[in-house]
């Protein structure tokens, strides 16, 4: 099963901007990680979507590192828009 097949929700570009930040402010020590970071995102998140939109994240960035899914390539944004 894919892991986007996994979310409970779907996650909008900012909404993972906002968990990005919340993570780096939120760090594993610091108390109710989950509920500050659903707060951050904002949306309507709960604690357990955050925690399961990260665990998601970790899974893929693994599955990445072992090389079971290939690194995107990404379109040079510079020469389309001629930078």
């Amino acid at each position: 099963m894919a892991s986007s097949s996994l979310r409970s929700s779907q996650w909008t570009p900012q909404e993972n901007k906002l968990f990005e930040k919340a993570l780096a402010r939120f760090d594993t020590d610091s108390p109710d990680r989950w509920h500050n970071v659903a707060r951050a995102v904002g949306g309507g998140k709960s604690p357990d979507e955050v925690k399961r939109h990260y665990e998601i994240l970790i899974e893929d960035l693994r599955r990445i590192e072992c090389g079971h899914i290939p690194i995107p390539t990404y379109l040079n944004t510079s020469s389309v828009h001629g930078f």
